[in-house]
């Protein structure tokens, strides 16, 4: 009886493929169905994504303020340290913060902000390319009357707060280097090829400003401590340190404010691309149709082994006793 059970078992294990066969093929109306319907929505999907292009300018970091002025400022780096001022550091740690900077919210919020294009990074669906002009969301935002409709979130304004604008334009913006070469690559990825291009060239701008306009801050900085620790001290070889500290401050300041690339130096200028980033069509269309299909199988698969299963086959177990068979 053992024996009997355990050869029933293993028959029970094994997968017969040619039933396997027959039932996929008895399911093929079905399976041809779903993977038919699953393949026009992935077409309808595909289709109804907006276009996308991405815009992007190589630049490389800006070289150091020039050899003599670097070598002095080298020289009078442990002066300057002992005095309690920092008189910079190098390029790459410059070029890494540059970096740092672009991707944070208070600088995206200010870019957005000073360029005027919170209705575009926000509102904005799509592009028509016959008139060129952005076909803007009328649920979000009334063109005409240039007021913002949506139906404000509880504790939120109508029109998009900065965390809202800082996410939705970090979404289209990126900003990487090259570990070999140590370019750095800035994108925008947006509906109009034409935006995409001038949002680069303006972050390129903007982040040239920011950075030359931190330098001098700091410089003017340290000029204002030298200036006060000049007038605490009767030393004269002390007065003299801090003189030529300034003047180093000085000709690092004339320098900043006569460098429009003060971070980053452009390499290649973003060009106004001709060919769309996104949507991958074809392979939305291929991963619909292929995710339909092994739905569709799994159905008929399913729907045949768990009819089978509520139809009991009948094991005969002979009783050793009695030799009549047990059915149940």
């Amino acid at each position: 009886m053992q024996n009997e059970l355990n050869s029933t078992d293993q028959y029970d294990d094994e997968i017969d493929l040619r039933e396997l066969f027959s039932v996929l093929w008895g399911g093929k109306k079905l399976i041809v169905g779903i993977t038919a319907i699953f393949a026009l929505v992935a077409v309808f999907y595909a289709l109804s994504i907006p276009n996308q292009y991405r815009a992007t300018a190589l630049v490389s970091p800006a070289q150091g303020s020039g050899g003599g002025l670097s070598g002095a400022l080298g020289q009078l780096g442990g002066l300057a340290s002992l005095a309690g001022v920092s008189i910079g550091g190098g390029e790459s740690s410059e070029a890494q913060v540059a970096q740092e900077i672009m991707r944070s919210r208070g600088f995206i919020e200010e870019f957005i902000s000073e360029n005027n294009i919170d209705v575009e990074v926000f509102a904005a669906q799509g592009w028509d390319r016959g008139s060129n002009r952005l076909e803007i969301n009328s649920d979000l935002y009334d063109v005409d009357s240039s007021l913002w409709l949506r139906d404000a979130p509880a504790g939120k304004t109508v029109g998009p707060t900065g965390w809202e604008l800082y996410k939705s334009f970090s979404g289209m913006f990126s900003v990487s280097q090259d570990k070999k070469t140590g370019m750095i690559s800035i994108s925008v990825e947006y509906f109009s090829p034409e935006i995409a291009k001038q949002w680069v060239d303006q972050l390129v701008i903007g982040i040239n400003q920011h950075m030359q306009s931190r330098k001098l801050d700091k410089v003017n900085i340290n000029i204002q401590y030298l200036e006060a620790q000049i007038q605490k001290t009767s030393i004269a070889e002390m007065r003299e340190v801090f003189y030529t500290i300034i003047e180093e401050q000085i000709k690092s300041k004339m320098l900043a404010e006569a460098s429009p690339e003060y971070a980053f130096v452009t390499v290649s200028p973003a060009m106004v691309p001709e060919e769309k980033s996104q949507p991958k069509r074809a392979l939305i269309c291929i991963l619909g149709t292929l995710l339909g299909g092994m739905l569709a199988v799994l159905l008929v698969l399913v729907r045949h082994y768990a009819f089978n299963g509520n139809n009991k086959k009948y094991l005969v177990i002979r009783n050793d006793i009695t030799k009549t068979p047990l059915r149940f």
